[in-house]
Order: C-alpha cells, then sequence, then structure tokens
C-alpha cells in the first residue's frame, strides 16, 4: 500500500525549498580548501584523531594487475581483519553502525558478521573530474526547490554542501567513469538460499561523453542508460532505456521497454519512484538501483551530519573472478566471509516523505561515505515507521581507470526474510569496460527494437 501524507504545513515548506534553493554554490575562499584541508572530491583530507581513519593517500592506477577480462587484483590481498563483529558482541559497535546493520545481527544472529580491516581511503577520480568538480562548488545551483541543477559540469556539483539534498545530488551526480558498458547479474534468493539469476547487458553514458555532446548546449540531460536482459529465456530479449534528466521537474525522467514477446517498445512511466525494479519479484523499486536514483523530489532531506560508522569499502575479495555465484548468494545474506568493513566517515541525511507525496517508503536514512558520495548503507521505513529494508553496498576502486563504485548492492528484507544481490560480474566474461562510446542516436526508442533482438 502506498503512503499518503496531508497537505498542512504548505508554507513552511515553501520557504524551507527556497532557502534550500540559495544556500547551494559557495563563495571562491571556500572552494579553496579543496585540494588542502580537503580533499579534491570534498573529504576532510586528514585522518581521525586515534588514527583508526587514516588520510586519503589515493591508490595510483598500478595499484595492482589487472586480467585479460579486466578484473582486478586485491591490492589489500595479505590483509586479515582486525577483530570481527558478531551477535554476541554488536552491543559493543553499535554507535558505530547504522541501525539497519545492527538489526541484521539480531535478525540473523548465527550467520551474519562484519569482518573489520585496516581503513583505506585510496578512492580517487581523473585530474580533470577534480577541475570540474571545484568549478561546480561556485557555480552550481539548485533549481525546482532542489530537485534540479544548473550550471553543473561532469560530476559532484556540491564537494562542499550545506543541506541534506546537496548531499544527494552528490550521489546521483557522483563521477562513475564517464561511460561504461558491463554484464551483470541479479539474484533475488528465497529464505532458504535456494536461488535463479537474472543477467543483465547495460550500457551507461553521461552526457559529456557523447560523441555528439555540444558544451554550448547542454539540455537536460544527465546521463542515457540502456539495459538489456539477457536470461532467462523467458525474459531475454526485454530492453530499458532511460534518459535521465537533471531536473525532473521541469522535465521527469523518460523511459521505454521493449517487450521481445510483443515485439513493441512502449513508454515505461511507472520506472521511476516506487515502481518495479526490473525482474526482481517485487523486492526493489526503480529508485532502489544504485542504491537511490532519480529525483529527490517527494521527500524533505535533513542533512544530521558526519559521523565514523563501518562500512563495505575496498571489496575486492567479492568480486574475486574465482568465485562462483553459488559462493556470494546464501540464505538470509550473502556470504559475510567475503565482505570487507572499514572505518569511515560518511554524511548522515534522513529523507521523510513529503505531506501530500506517496511512496512505499516513508523514510530512508542515507549514509554515504564522505571519500567517494557514494551511499553506502541506506535504511528504509515503511508507512508504521518499522524498520523494512537495508540497502548494502559493497565499494570498490576501480584504481586502473580511477573510478569509484560498487562490487555488489545488496538490499535485505527484514520482514520477509529475503534479499536482492545486484551487479555480481565473477563468472562473467568481462569485468567493466569504461570508455565505451555512442551518439544519442544509440539511446532512441527507435534503437531499441534491434538491441532487442534475441
Amino acid at each position: 500500500m502506498k503512503i499518503t501524507k496531508s497537505l498542512f504545513h504548505a508554507g513552511v515548506l515553501g520557504l524551507s525549498l527556497l532557502a534550500t534553493s540559495v544556500m547551494a554554490a559557495v563563495p571562491a575562499a571556500e572552494a579553496d580548501k579543496l585540494g588542502k584541508s580537503l580533499t579534491p572530491m570534498g573529504a576532510e583530507m586528514a585522518g581521525n584523531a586515534d588514527g583508526s581513519i587514516p588520510a586519503w593517500k589515493p591508490l595510483p592506477k598500478n595499484a595492482g594487475s589487472v586480467d585479460s577480462k579486466g578484473f582486478l587484483s586485491n591490492p589489500y590481498a595479505s590483509e586479515q581483519p582486525l577483530f570481527t563483529i558478531t551477535a554476541k558482541d554488536v552491543d559493543k559497535y553499535k554507535d558505530k553502525l547504522a541501525p539497519g546493520q545492527y538489526a541484521m545481527f539480531k535478525r540473523y544472529p548465527d550467520t551474519f558478521k562484519m569482518p573489520v580491516y585496516p581503513s583505506h581511503r585510496g578512492a580517487t577520480v581523473p585530474d580533470d573530474v577534480f577541475a570540474a568538480i571545484k568549478k561546480n562548488a561556485t557555480t552550481t545551483n539548485l533549481v525546482s526547490g532542489g530537485n534540479g541543477l544548473e550550471n553543473f559540469e561532469t560530476a559532484v556539483p556540491f564537494p562542499i554542501p550545506k543541506t541534506g539534498v546537496e548531499v544527494i545530488w552528490n550521489h546521483i551526480t557522483r563521477y562513475r567513469g564517464g561511460s561504461v558498458t558491463r554484464l551483470v547479474t541479479q539474484a533475488t534468493p528465497q529464505p532458504n538460499g535456494s536461488f535463479s539469476l537474472v543477467y543483465f547487458q547495460d550500457q551507461f553514458v553521461f552526457r559529456d561523453k557523447m560523441k555528439d555532446y555540444d558544451p554550448a548546449n547542454p539540455g537536460n540531460i544527465l546521463f542515457y542508460f540502456k539495459q538489456k536482459v539477457t536470461a532467462p529465456a523467458r525474459l531475454a530479449g526485454g530492453v530499458l532505456l532511460v534518459h535521465e534528466t537533471l531536473d525532473q521537474v521541469k522535465e521527469p525522467r523518460s523511459a521505454w521497454v521493449y517487450n521481445a514477446g510483443q515485439r513493441r517498445v512502449r513508454r515505461a512511466p511507472q520506472v521511476s519512484y516506487d515502481g518495479p525494479g526490473t525482474a526482481a519479484d517485487g523486492l526493489r523499486t526503480s529508485d532502489n538501483l544504485d542504491m537511490f536514483n532519480g529525483a529527490p523530489d517527494r521527500y524533505d532531506w535533513k542533512l544530521e551530519g558526519k559521523k565514523e560508522m563501518y562500512i563495505a569499502s575496498d571489496s575486492y575479495k567479492l568480486d574475486d573472478p574465482k568465485l562462483k555465484y553459488a559462493d556470494i548468494i546464501k540464505a538470509g545474506h550473502i556470504n559475510q566471509d567475503l565482505a570487507r568493513y572499514e572505518l569511515r566517515r560518511v554524511w548522515h541525511v534522513v529523507a521523510t516523505l513529503k505531506e501530500g507525496q506517496r511512496h512505499i517508503y516513508a523514510k530512508r536514512d542515507f549514509y554515504i561515505d564522505e571519500d567517494t558520495w557514494q551511499a553506502a548503507v541506506i535504511d528504509h521505513y515503511d508507512g508504521r515507521g518499522q524498520l523494512w529494508r537495508v540497502a548494502e553496498a559493497h565499494a570498490e576502486n576501480y584504481y586502473d581507470k580511477q573510478v569509484p563504485w560498487y562490487a555488489l548492492e545488496t538490499l535485505y528484507d527484514l520482514q520477509s526474510g529475503r534479499y536482492l544481490a545486484l551487479g555480481m560480474k565473477n563468472e562473467e566474461k568481462q569485468a567493466y569496460d569504461f570508455g565505451f562510446t555512442a551518439t544519442t542516436s544509440d539511446f532512441t526508442p527507435a534503437a531499441l527494437r534491434q538491441d532487442g533482438v534475441r
């Protein structure tokens, strides 16, 4: 059942949104902190007081080897856990866990664990992206009450954020290599651990990486996304196309699907907000993909500040091509022996459903890594105020391409005992292929039929 809130406090909300829109770009003197006391991405350059979080030290492009399929070796393979959190001692670490993480120990006391390793802050991006981020700091503004951007380039509009919605925009627009083609899988295990896989072939291109991009006329597109289902046979040939807009209030996301059985292309307005995720068996919404995506207009965003927290990081072990998918997918949750957690600083943002808006999640708590602007953990609450789903991303630095992203996204349903795991590629013929090139004609509804041929 969807949640609807009454329409009082509209005047106060309007004033709040107006205040948000004028608290975006920062003065040049403040932006000058980037690359000095702050990293070029906006994180604190220094470590914490006791050294358990180190200073930022970007990984070099040759931090490890790359195999013939593009898989990366683990630069921290020789390290052992400092300790492992279990249900028996979880209360000792509760102040550094999200409520959802804590709930996982209570839901699965015999199997859920968190191996905690030494922390490394190696995430980095190319120099031209850093330059764009610094420019954004003084020029990018929020529009449409915080639901769109103007004067934005490349990635991360607000490296020195003042509000919750600015932090969320940093996640939405963060650098993911500019363009990529990838083969990934999705599993939705039963409570006993049995599962089948859905195979996806994705193409993802930010606007400034399109061959025909005109910087003088950037338009309202943020990126283009195409996703083809290649297996199982009953789903194969279906294709999703998305034109993601920067200002989704002015111009909502455009989406189309090609149905291979019907051999027709149709509009797909359901591919947004709490519309069902592709082939996800009802275990995720459209805006659960990439931890969170799409327009932020249905929520009020409150910035709670920063905290130290254990998050899944440097997940090279989980992305090892020697693993089989059955090694990863287990009953209740993924194989936590393959996970790696590190103590990091995160931004905490609380999203509360606006008065009069509808969504199956009444509240979401975001914990976003300061070094990458990637959501690390998101707790989802239902209309009764009960913790419902826990999203956890296992991050990885693709150091050879200087791209922070995920090795695996998980979304745990505490009520049903099921979960979704998306992004596994261990058994595929190639890892992520960055540098994919295309033109806008490759991302038109007319092009979908050809892509959908089985």
